[in-house]
């Protein structure tokens, strides 16, 4: 059953990309405040799956050892290689003259390959068990819906028609339905590792909420706003957390 429910769990992320089309919608004044909402409740949820469901399974699994603390800065490590050198760069926040984007070609690339991470990241969860992986499910899915309306922008000021970045974005989406399939069949070869990949995978979800989300909450100093984000923030670690209790 892990291998049914990974594959679906993979295609409602892949169909997220088509979400980008709100951002014709939807004034951009709105759309950047809605944005900074779901970055932060983003945020949130990407702490407490790593910290609430991936480490504790991890220590459970391996007892406490200095291994897991290796894999988790590792996994941190990971991620700040694939963000430096492939410049690849998660941004939840529409391009504009205050706010350029790096080349829609270079950011399409990059997103495949966050996109094909996700993947792996989804089929190794449900390895484990299916809490462990709508948890992690959950938090892309959350991660997914403000950096898919980006990525859409970026296209559109790239010179992209809207069905021509709908296309290539849901293209570059279907990546990760290939990590997953990558993921399950290394995932039945080489013995536990699933497990190996859950303090990495915390690892990488808190290197995006530290320094992806987060640093962007901080260009907001107005305090209802900052109230705002922190009650967000809150409630995406409260989701994750109450998921949790409900499925132990």
């Amino acid at each position: 059953m892990s291998i049914i429910y990974s594959i679906i769990a993979v295609i409602v992320v892949s169909v997220i990309s088509l979400i980008g089309i709100i951002f014709i919608l939807v004034k951009e004044a709105v759309l950047r405040k809605i944005l900074l909402f779901l970055v932060s409740f983003s945020a949130g949820s990407l702490l407490s799956a790593a910290f609430v469901h991936l480490i504790p399974e991890a220590y459970e699994k391996f007892g406490n050892t200095p291994l897991i603390s290796v894999f988790i800065i590792s996994g941190i490590l990971i991620f700040f290689v694939l963000e430096k050198f492939l410049r690849w760069r998660h941004c939840h926040i529409p391009t504009s003259k205050a706010h350029p984007h790096p080349i829609a070609f270079l950011n399409l690339i990059g997103d495949t390959v966050h996109n094909f991470i996700d993947g792996l990241l989804i089929g190794g969860s449900f390895l484990v068990s299916n809490k462990i992986g709508l948890a992690t499910t959950i938090a892309v899915v959350l991660h997914e819906i403000p950096q898919e309306i980006g990525d859409f922008g970026v296209l559109l000021y790239g010179n992209f028609s809207i069905r021509k970045a709908l296309a290539v974005n849901f293209l570059s989406a279907l990546a990760a339905v290939l990590g997953t399939v990558v993921s399950l069949i290394v995932g039945n070869i080489v013995i536990e590792y699933a497990y190996y990949l859950m303090p990495i995978a915390a690892g990488g979800f808190v290197y995006v909420a530290g320094t992806d989300l987060i640093p962007e909450l901080h260009h907001v100093t107005d305090l209802k706003k900052s109230f705002g984000q922190l009650m967000f923030l809150i409630l995406g670690i409260i989701l994750l957390i109450a998921l949790n209790i409900l499925i132990h």
